[in-house]
């Protein structure tokens, strides 16, 4: 089997100033990782799989336009009503023997997205999800939870809730570059929209986000059509690879060559962790990323015949 080659993504703008100075004043030790989840919400649709993109700012090490997600909490180990594979079920598809850690990554996961978009995975059984019967009221969770008034905890128990683990699929780790001053060690899900519920942006935080045809979104990703849509100081005249991190930029191509949602979800993926390296290439500077190394295959000795 052919070994996947080394790629070279464009560095992301929010990234210039702290890369040169990493040139400039000689590698250091890199900052501390936050651990952190985000989920990648797909639909199919005639043109392909849709997914949800929200803008961020231009700070975060998601990247300026990236899927729901953000830090860990101290709140994500409070105990919740679960459905779904257990948390030493999903230390196992993780590739970690924490199942803490684990269990984390999942409840941070659930919770950002409830949070960003209003899409809530959690059901009073295993067989359904939770329907939005007041739109008001779940937007006064999602803020309560955003302002640390309220936890996810508080908002499963008042309704009967429990996660639906089951719900979520694995995708893949990323962590920041070395370089970066604000550090990610991110695990990315992927969930398909729940019957009954549509995303919506948080009222005091959210700025842009909207469904985009992934192979649509590729097909036009040497064009800045989709920052001067965000009409941002920090995406205005903006490319694609300008806008997101090598992560999200990989898991859109993905998304783009997909036939459908439940062949996305079904696929079965490495546990490898990612990291961009910087490079200069070309006298540019570029982000390159080393693909895993293919599994090692057992030799068999031949054994003569008599």
């Amino acid at each position: 089997m052919p070994h996947a080659m080394k790629r070279l993504f464009e560095l992301p703008v929010h990234f210039e100033n702290a890369a040169r100075s990493w040139l400039e004043h000689g590698e250091r030790t890199p900052a501390a990782p936050r651990l952190a989840s985000s989920v990648v919400l797909i639909k199919d649709t005639p043109d392909g799989m849709s997914v949800w993109l929200g803008y961020r700012g231009d700070s975060s090490p998601l990247g300026v336009v990236s899927f729901p997600g953000g830090s860990v909490d101290e709140h994500d180990d409070d105990p919740m009503p679960w459905l779904g594979p257990s948390p030493a079920q999903w230390a196992e598809s993780l590739g970690t023997t924490d199942v803490a850690l684990a269990r984390r990554h999942v409840v941070a996961a659930i919770r950002e997205l409830f949070e960003e978009t209003g899409v809530l995975l959690a059901g009073p059984d295993a067989s359904s999800t939770a329907t939005v019967t007041n739109p008001q009221e779940w937007m006064a969770a999602r803020e309560a939870i955003a302002a640390h008034e309220k936890t996810l905890a508080d908002v499963l128990d008042r309704r009967g809730l429990a996660l639906r683990t089951d719900l979520l699929r694995p995708l893949v780790h990323w962590l920041s570059p070395d370089f970066a001053h604000r550090r990610f060690d991110t695990r990315y899900f992927a969930a398909t929209l729940p019957l009954g519920q549509e995303p919506k942006l948080l009222a005091s935080k959210g700025q842009w986000g909207r469904w985009v045809c992934a192979p649509r979104l590729l097909a036009e990703r040497s064009g800045s059509a989709l920052g001067d849509e965000i009409d941002q100081d920090t995406t205005r005249g903006r490319t694609l690879g300008q806008l997101l991190v090598p992560g999200v930029e990989i898991i859109l191509e993905k998304l783009g060559n997909a036939k459908g949602c439940v062949a996305y979800l079904s696929h079965k993926r490495s546990t490898h962790a990612y990291q961009p390296r910087l490079v200069e290439a070309d006298g540019r500077l570029r982000l390159e990323v080393e693909p895993p190394s293919p599994p090692a295959t057992t030799v068999l000795p031949v054994i003569p015949h008599d």
